[in-house]
């Protein structure tokens, strides 16, 4: 089931958002999340009038989570978002992904959004063919633009017209 997340689900985003921030090159930040913090991040986002979804398993567990957030703070900006999706660990390759960004883009389309960006950090195959798959062309690529664990590191921008 995919449903708008609440409170009550930060503990569980958090959980889910860590280990790529702990282990991998995906997210750029380097220090994990509270859930107080993801509760605040939730909340702003919901506060601003745009989706945070969840998948949330027939157990009750999340599986992953979905969201877009305003691409810019300038006026002329507000159709455009950021979206960004993130699975649990073992949840990957089982169509989670898909059908949270389908149900994003969804909700981004009813409020009248015109542009979604993805930024990806570079390399990640899995991210690029997820959102190739669902119509999003690249646009641009910034060399060495972040530094984690101890290298440099690339972000792709990909754009999909909604």
């Amino acid at each position: 089931m995919i449903r708008e997340a609440r409170p009550g689900d930060a503990a569980a985003i958090a959980a889910i958002y860590n280990p790529y921030i702990e282990d991998t090159t995906v997210s750029f930040e380097e220090v994990a999340v509270s859930a107080g913090d993801m509760g605040g991040r939730i909340a702003a986002v919901q506060d601003g009038a745009l989706p945070w979804l969840v998948l949330e398993l027939p157990d009750g567990a999340i599986a992953g989570y979905a969201y877009a957030t305003a691409w810019r703070v300038r006026h002329a900006y507000r159709f455009s978002v950021e979206t960004s999706v993130y699975l649990a660990r073992g949840s990957e390759r089982q169509g989670h992904g898909t059908a949270l960004y389908l149900a994003l883009l969804e909700r981004l389309r009813a409020r009248g959004c015109h542009l979604a960006i993805a930024g990806i950090a570079q390399p990640n195959d899995a991210s690029v063919a997820l959102h190739e798959k669902l119509g999003y062309k690249k646009v641009a690529h910034f060399g060495e633009v972040g530094f984690k664990f101890g290298r440099w590191l690339d972000v792709g921008y990909w754009e999909l017209r909604l």
